[in-house]
């Protein structure tokens, strides 16, 4: 029996949840009318869409600054740091277009919605750390070939401070905030924020190393923060590529096994799935009850499974609960007529 949750539910009169189960539920309290986990989603997306305006303002007040010492110094160090901070700027466009579509409807064509989109933003974030860190490294050659003499040293030096801090501040807003509402694509930002605050310290580095007469100083920093710039692109791609491949922190499974377990009814857990829709998740579990009940009673657990699901998975928005009944020694398995379409 699979069971989608149609809401609101009642609780039939002889079943009866656990006294735990009880107090989550005063501690934690929840709808689940439809209309609210549309607008926990909408709060979730809107909450992201902020985190990229704000980070936005910042990225572009710290770039503008930059330009205007670049154009006063000539420093190709900088230039880069300022190219960087306009690219990082720049990837907020496919995280805020992946924010939008998550929040139209279910259609027929996409019958899960268009939470992916983010998981497709965070390719593209990825790419983009990967020609910052690219860029970076041909800089570091080329000035390492035809070292150049930087003027404004003092500018410089502060214009790399700024630089470090607004991209800092960015990085550490856009992670929380994802992690607060499970973007992967929006804490891949984050790191990309990190990347660029490296390569502004590069600069303060190589400023100190052409004061005290090391022309060399640029490009041979300038390379160490290319590595670092690799490290955090390794970092943020595995992030990525795991949601794109619908991987989950282990955790959360044993989690939410334990809590379908407890549920009053349930003799056991069969198959369960949790997959990342955007920064939503959402279960299919199989739940064995007893072989006797009734079609309501069977039901009526897959709704108290479904319940418990939703107050001890984080970010979980639904749950497609299916009962098989106990086996009996001598009966078939139930399930034998579609083994010829599963086996591999």
């Amino acid at each position: 029996m699979s069971h989608p949750h149609h809401p609101p539910h009642h609780h039939p009169p002889h079943h009866h949840p656990t006294r735990r189960h009880r107090i989550t539920h005063l501690l934690r309290p929840h709808s689940h009318d439809t209309a609210d986990k549309l607008d926990n989603a909408l709060e979730s997306s809107a909450r992201g869409m902020l985190a990229l305006w704000v980070s936005l303002a910042v990225l572009g007040a710290t770039a503008l600054v930059q330009a205007v010492v670049v154009a006063m110094s000539g420093s190709v160090a900088l230039l880069g740091d300022t190219a960087h901070n306009t690219a990082d700027a720049l990837t907020a466009v496919p995280l805020g277009i992946a924010f939008v579509l998550g929040r139209r409807a279910a259609t027929r064509r996409f019958t899960y919605g268009y939470g992916r989109a983010e998981d497709l933003a965070g390719l593209v974030i990825v790419l983009t750390i990967a020609a910052s860190a690219a860029f970076a490294a041909w800089t570091a050659f080329d000035r390492l070939l035809d070292p150049r003499p930087v003027q404004h040293l003092p500018a410089v030096a502060a214009a790399a401070l700024v630089g470090f801090a607004g991209n800092e501040w960015v990085a550490r807003y856009r992670i929380r905030v994802g992690r607060a509402i499970g973007s992967a694509a929006l804490v891949a930002d984050g790191l990309h924020a990190r990347t660029d605050g490296f390569t502004s310290l590069a600069v303060l580095l190589s400023a100190g190393g052409a004061a005290l007469g090391w022309q060399l100083a640029d490009p041979v920093v300038g390379l160490a923060i290319t590595a670092a710039i690799v490290l955090v692109l390794r970092d943020a791609a595995r992030e990525v590529f795991r949601r794109v491949l619908d991987a989950v922190d282990p955790a959360l499974v044993d989690r939410a096994e334990r809590a379908v377990r407890e549920v009053p009814g349930v003799r056991g857990v069969g198959e369960l799935r949790l997959r990342w829709i955007g920064h939503r998740l959402r279960a299919e579990v199989a739940v064995v009850v007893d072989g006797e009940a009734t079609v309501r009673q069977a039901h009526a657990i897959a709704v108290d499974a479904e319940h418990a699901l939703l107050h001890a998975v984080p970010r979980l928005t639904a749950a497609l609960v299916h009962a098989d009944p106990a086996p009996v020694p001598g009966e078939a398995d139930p399930h034998l007529p579609l083994a010829h379409h599963t086996a591999a």
